[in-house]
């Protein structure tokens, strides 16, 4: 398939720079049997069933984004995609010439971190070891933010862009569907009966990354660390054997569901995962897809069209466009039902 089949105009105006005054007060764009129903977050109680279980990213957004200079004098923008270690670190490094294995880096002011090496388009970096790294970049480093936000990070940022139920540190982009939930709403959604699981994919910059490849099987997908605990294999087990469905809020989570049963059967336990989901592709493990609108030629668009349908789900976004919906992570979301 052509990337250029994913493109859609979007407005600038249309991408939300902050997220709404509350938790779920966003708009619902609801997608089911080849119709589109404009409703408001609020309705996600009447739209679920009470033996459905819905799926959780617990991923945590780190403080990954650092500025200092080289050993030179020149300036360096750090931006951490995954911690290795107790002490060492991949990330984006940018400046004026790369830097050189054996250098330093001086970051926030304080901290000289060694540059190991290069592996592919990242920088292998050892911070000091008087901490874990984790602690260092809570304290000197910056939330961050997508580059489509035109705005550093405040404490509006702090505090919006994470979720309610974060735990598990390690993503440098936020599971934006969870966003939208608030400790009432998802409590709300217990009393319902609805069963509340949790999966930990730690979100990287690739993310963002649009497709440049004329065809989108000539992409190489960016790789990201999940962990499937057994509780969340039960639950849903669970709820198969009841009758209910697998709603996975975000993209992040259904990558991680989707990864974990490649097998044929939903399995626990930790592993990396490339996977990159077109049209075409035969869903194992989710039955509906909470997510947010996405980037024009983006890997989660073409996601988004494999899940819902091609046609049906690109008509979805021309309708998102057509009634102003908010786009991108503080944006609106839409919930799928997967086209058989």
């Amino acid at each position: 398939m052509r990337t250029d089949e994913f493109d859609f105009d979007l407005p600038e105006y249309l991408i939300a720079q902050h997220p709404p005054e509350q938790r779920g007060a966003s708009r619902l764009l609801y997608a089911h049997e080849g119709v589109l129903e404009d409703c408001h977050f609020a309705d996600l109680m009447r739209l679920v069933r009470p033996d459905d279980v819905l799926v959780l990213n617990d991923t945590r957004v780190i403080r990954a984004r650092l500025f200092g200079e080289k050993e030179s004098g020149g300036k360096v923008e750090v931006l951490v995609e995954r911690v290795l270690s107790d002490h060492e670190v991949l990330a984006q490094v940018r400046a004026s010439h790369a830097p050189q294995a054996g250098s330093r880096l001086l970051l926030a002011g304080t901290l000289s971190v060694k540059v190991l090496g290069r592996e592919g388009e990242f920088f292998r970096l050892r911070f000091p070891v008087d901490e874990h790294v984790l602690e260092l970049l809570e304290r000197h480093g910056q939330l961050p933010l997508p580059p489509y936000i035109t705005h550093s990070a405040n404490d509006e940022d702090e505090h919006r862009y994470q979720t309610v139920f974060a735990r598990e540190a390690g993503a440098v982009a936020a599971p934006t569907a969870g966003l939208h939930f608030d400790d009432v709403m998802l409590q709300a959604l217990r009393d319902k009966g609805l069963r509340i699981a949790y999966v930990t994919l730690h979100v990287g910059a690739g993310t963002f990354r649009p497709v440049r490849t004329d065809h989108i099987e000539e992409h190489t997908m960016h790789s990201e660390r999940y962990a499937i605990p057994q509780a969340t294999v039960e639950a849903i087990a669970q709820t198969r054997s009841a009758g209910g469905r697998v709603i996975a809020a975000g993209t992040t989570s259904l990558r991680a569901l989707e990864s974990a049963a490649a097998g044929g059967e939903l399995v626990a336990g930790e592993s990396e995962t490339n996977i990159f989901i077109v049209p075409g592709y035969r869903f194992k493990a989710v039955d509906v897809l909470l997510t947010n609108f996405h980037l024009p030629r983006s890997t989660l668009l073409m996601l988004v069209c494999a899940f819902g349908g091609m046609s049906e789900m690109l008509a979805g976004y021309c309708h998102a466009v057509e009634k102003k919906y908010r786009f991108f992570s503080y944006g609106d979301a839409m919930l799928i039902e997967r086209k058989p």
